[in-house]
């Protein structure tokens, strides 16, 4: 009797396991990504959504048709997050995703990651920034589909996105018509790296860390991809090779000088010894494009607030280039050092170099790297829509009121940027040197 009751047990269990099994791997399909997220020199992030709830398998590999190798995360759902670890360095992998039974998306030619290079090696690093890139329409299609061309097999190594990554309110709908429907093959490719903007702020929460933006991203909070531990995914930092990033909220995030981001900011810039640092978040401190960065009550004063609280600190500590949206322009300044006031108050000694900034023309912007003097400030909130503008901050060489993104190349002590508009065309470049 006690054999025939554990042959039925068996019986039941295994016919439940294999019930299972066949239910998880029917009918169901990736709904979203994959998306690649926090990437490091040894370890990435691989997320994605299914339509229904089911195990999380991550298969990699050197190569396409031979992923021997996997990763993946407890329990069953819809959105899946793995992290891949005990990876090499500079090293590509393709990868597929699924359930423990069967691959769902991936497994060929334009799946797969690029680690980082080691912190602190000097490597050549492609990056593509876009702003206010949220409004899901063929404006946002022709942006990203010029930097395709231009960039052609090279592709980009980081990505950065500067706010408004969702119009109106960045809901989870808005979400997946503006990023996962726009960007659907680079974001299996390129990690990306955003920032909090006030529209995708509509539906998130930066003090909890909650609401659609905190629960789409995956970002780190510890230090994990080099930099000072955060604690907060609202703010954080992270190195490729001899780059440093340093991802500011401007719009959630309480701005004083002695708040604990301004204080987080100043540890982590103490602590760096990258080549170049470069910062971006949402609020630009100098514009006149569909935002007045001169006007304190424009966006509750959070221009004013960066310009006179953080921009002290990200001079003091070397910061080279910040990149801004919110206003729908293309506007980039001199090399500059010093000017925390309304436009009115620029002396000309804040202007360091007055000059284009380009080899061909005045020369580059040059920069001593043991003293870090001097920074260019680029609004590029120009990825989806433009709005116009006066267009005359007298901190700025070029505003243009164009479709476009910018790609920067560094090597070395070389740093090279173009603003690529919505037909190809360059409409601005300038080149640093250290």
């Amino acid at each position: 009797m006690y054999k025939f009751g554990s042959s039925v047990f068996l019986a039941v269990f295994t016919l439940s396991i294999l019930l299972s099994l066949t239910h998880e791997s029917s009918g169901k399909e990736v709904t979203r990504g994959p998306y690649l997220q926090s990437m490091t020199s040894n370890s990435v992030v691989v997320r994605w959504r299914t339509d229904d709830p089911m195990s999380s398998f991550v298969r990699y590999g050197s190569n396409p048709w031979n992923l021997d190798q996997s990763a993946s995360s407890p329990g069953y759902h819809t959105d899946h997050v793995v992290q891949v670890s005990g990876l090499k360095s500079g090293t590509r992998y393709y990868y597929s995703v699924g359930s423990r039974n069967e691959s769902l998306a991936g497994g060929n030619g334009k799946h797969f990651w690029t680690t980082a290079p080691q912190i602190g090696q000097r490597q050549p690093t492609r990056i593509w920034i876009i702003g206010d890139s949220g409004t899901a329409n063929d404006n946002a299609r022709m942006v990203y589909q010029a930097f395709r061309t231009w960039t052609r097999m090279r592709g980009a190594d980081v990505w950065l996105m500067l706010g408004d990554n969702a119009y109106n309110t960045g809901t989870d709908a808005e979400y997946q018509k503006a990023v996962f429907d726009i960007y659907p093959e680079m974001l299996g490719q390129v990690p990306v790296w955003p920032t909090l903007g006030n529209h995708d702020g509509g539906s998130a929460d930066s003090e909890t860390q909650s609401g659609v933006y905190y629960d789409i991203f995956t970002l780190p909070t510890q230090g994990q991809a080099g930099g000072m531990p955060s604690g907060t995914e609202a703010y954080y930092s992270f190195d490729h090779g001899r780059v440093h990033f340093i991802c500011l909220d401007s719009h959630d995030t309480n701005r004083d000088s002695n708040g604990a981001m301004a204080k987080w900011l100043e540890a982590d810039l103490n602590e760096t010894t990258a080549d170049w640092i470069i910062t971006f978040f949402h609020h630009p401190p100098y514009t006149k494009g569909s935002h007045n960065s001169d006007n304190p009550k424009d966006s509750g004063g959070r221009m004013v607030e960066m310009r006179e609280n953080i921009l002290p600190i990200l001079e003091a500590g070397g910061v080279d280039l910040v990149f801004t949206g919110h206003s729908h322009s293309y506007e980039r300044s001199f090399l500059v050092h010093g000017h925390y006031g309304f436009s009115d108050s620029l002396e000309k000694s804040m202007i360091l170099n007055s000059g284009d900034g380009r080899i061909s023309g005045d020369g580059a912007y040059q920069k001593e790297t043991n003293k870090h003097v001097g920074t260019v400030y680029v609004v590029a909130g120009s990825s989806g829509k433009i709005s116009g503008g006066s267009l005359d901050h007298p901190v700025n060489f070029a505003s243009i009121n164009e479709l476009g993104s910018v790609a920067l190349d560094i090597d070395g002590p070389t740093l090279k940027a173009k603003f690529i508009n919505n037909e190809g065309s360059i409409s601005d470049w300038f080149e640093m040197q250290k």
